[in-house]
């Protein structure tokens, strides 16, 4: 029987959109204030959903206290207060827009998981905007 278990996060940071082949104006045109030269941040909410059959002996799809144990450990310790241009090698040479902050959690998370579980990331960089990612949400 598979079961969805979910756990949630915060993390604060700081990015700047912007595309380096383009132009300044068309950096504005297509970010607006996103494009702001001095960054600005956002309150992320992040909900880490994982589904996989119960295990006999606990009655747990995974533990979710090692659950939030990793997210803190690997995501809130890496992004948290933090300017993700500047900061974060991960976005180095990556925009960091709420679609691409989205797949490389999943892609920091997936490997520490059990093959057998299938892994969902949902990203609010505000109250209304959303992100989604991950192995099931697509099916």
């Amino acid at each position: 029987m598979k079961v969805k278990v979910a756990r949630t996060a915060h993390f604060n940071a700081a990015h700047r959109l912007n595309n380096p082949n383009w132009s300044v104006e068309k950096n504005k045109n297509v970010f607006g204030k996103c494009n702001n030269p001095n960054f600005h941040g956002h309150n992320y909410s992040l909900t880490v959903e994982i589904i996989g059959d119960i295990d006999a002996d606990t009655g747990y799809v995974v533990d979710l206290g090692w659950l939030g144990s990793l997210i803190k450990t690997e995501i809130e310790n890496r992004f948290d207060h933090k300017n993700l241009n500047l900061d974060c090698k991960e976005f180095a040479n990556v925009n960091p827009t709420s679609e691409n902050i989205v797949v490389i959690i999943y892609q920091i998370l997936k490997p520490k998981l059990r093959t057998d579980l299938l892994l969902n990331i949902k990203l609010y960089e505000t109250e209304r905007n959303l992100a989604e990612y991950g192995d099931f949400m697509m099916s």
